[in-house]
């Protein structure tokens, strides 16, 4: 379950990385996983902006895109990336 105060938090972590390079996984459907590096350019409330940096284009995506796991960010620290939310726990 999402809570509010959890896409609180994600706002404000990914308004502190604007123009920081992220790299992007998703996936497409149907067997069409993608992966892209990416920058952080603009937040708003409900989504934020990245512009790829091989397409040279823009793309937007909600906050509840990471919090469901639909897209993943690792946002690159200086060293390397790192994810912008932790893994989901494995159950067993």
């Amino acid at each position: 379950m999402i809570f509010k105060n959890d896409i609180s938090n994600l706002k404000t972590d990914i308004g502190e990385k604007i123009g920081q390079k992220i790299i992007i996984k998703g996936s497409l459907g149907r067997n069409k996983p993608f992966e892209e590096q990416a920058t952080i350019e603009k937040t708003y409330p409900n989504i934020f902006v990245v512009r790829y940096e091989e397409q040279n284009r823009s793309v937007t995506y909600s906050y509840t895109d990471i919090l469901t796991r639909a897209v993943e960010v690792q946002v690159f620290d200086g060293a390397g990336y790192s994810p912008l939310i932790p893994p989901a726990p494995v159950k067993s």
